[in-house]
């Protein structure tokens, strides 16, 4: 019963396709036309036109996040300067916050975020990283309080659209 299934299978199928001329099969398995293909090719391009402006946003972003990654460590390296020294941040320099945490890169650089600027006094400490775009991103600690500020010298926009700015 089973092994002539095969068999009724091709024979249905060659029967089908038979009585159909090649016109008629050549209709039947057409392609797209030129229209379907230009409408995708259009709508291709109208995502790429909203998507690639978003990715250009994104570099400046990225440098931007390095150079507060940056100063954020460097806090973190004074308030450890801090700790080895009765608590006074009188000895924060880049030097030393680099000494404390070697990861810190304090050579100018075009490449990556640096940190350009750190001082101290027995109360406060100030640590400044410079973006591979020119912004510095400052953080500050006196009388406990905490405060970051961004300027962009170069582009003056750098900064949430303004040439200073908190963050």
């Amino acid at each position: 019963m089973f092994s002539d299934s095969p068999q009724r299978l091709y024979r249905s199928i060659q029967r089908r396709f038979a009585d159909r001329s090649p016109r008629q099969r050549y209709q039947d398995e057409s392609g797209f036309t030129l229209a379907e293909l230009l409408v995708v090719v259009l709508i291709i391009g109208i995502l790429a036109a909203i998507a690639i402006p978003s990715f250009i946003g994104q570099k400046s972003k990225a440098i931007d996040v390095q150079a507060k990654q940056l100063v954020g460590t460097a806090q973190i390296a004074a308030e450890a300067v801090a700790s080895e020294n009765a608590g006074a941040f009188e000895k924060v320099t880049p030097a030393e916050l680099h000494r404390v945490e070697p990861t810190l890169r304090t050579a100018t650089s075009n490449a990556e975020a640096y940190l350009s600027a750190a001082t101290g006094s027995k109360t406060s400490y100030s640590a400044t990283a410079t973006a591979t775009d020119g912004n510095e991103y400052t953080i500050s600690m006196s009388a406990g309080q905490i405060t970051r500020q961004c300027l962009s010298p170069v582009a003056k926009t750098g900064c949430s659209g303004a040439e200073t700015a908190t963050w």
